[in-house]
């Protein structure tokens, strides 16, 4: 039965998931340690996370949830709990941590903690809308700016002739003294 349990709820997960127009958006900066959600509904928070330790890596890259786990337990890693984990790529997970005062800053195996009340938000998010996750190194920061100032900087510029003239019952006015 539990079996069956987490099945519809990776399955209902990865369906949800398959539309990308109400799917949120997270967005995992390693340099920053924060995480900004952008629901479908235009909510936007952010919140510090912990990745990546020395000698460990949080993957760079773009990735939708495949698994979501009300709780998990890490047999990689002593059993440890991981509630609320949201796997994205090979094992790696958002989850919650009790390690709260280690936010802020790398102190994970590779996987995004979170504060345990922002993971089981975060969690319900993506039960509701899907999501799709975006993870941050230095280097593909770097990468987005350079290619987003080159989009720029070859778009052609648009002059818009409503901005040349001010509304009718617009006027200046001089400041009162």
């Amino acid at each position: 039965m539990r079996g069956f349990m987490l099945s519809s709820v990776v399955i209902g997960g990865f369906c949800m998931a398959s539309g990308p127009a109400l799917a949120a958006h997270i967005d995992i900066d390693i340099p920053g340690q924060r995480m900004v959600v952008k629901t479908a509904s235009g909510e936007i928070v952010t919140w510090p996370v912990s990745t990546a330790r020395k000698g460990f890596v949080t993957p760079p890259g773009s990735y939708t949830p495949y698994s979501l786990q009300k709780m998990h337990y890490s047999r990689k890693y002593q059993m440890a709990p991981m509630p609320h984990s949201i796997f994205f790529h090979e094992g790696y997970a958002i989850h919650g941590t009790g390690s709260v005062a280690q936010l802020g800053r790398p102190a994970s195996h590779g996987c995004i903690r979170l504060a345990p009340a922002n993971a089981a938000k975060l969690f319900r998010i993506v039960q509701l809308e899907g999501a799709l996750i975006t993870i941050h190194d230095a280097a593909s920061r770097a990468k987005d700016e350079q290619k987003l100032a080159q989009s720029l900087a070859s778009a052609p510029l648009r002059r818009d002739p409503a901005l040349d003239e001010p509304p009718g019952d617009w006027e200046l006015r001089r400041p009162a003294d």
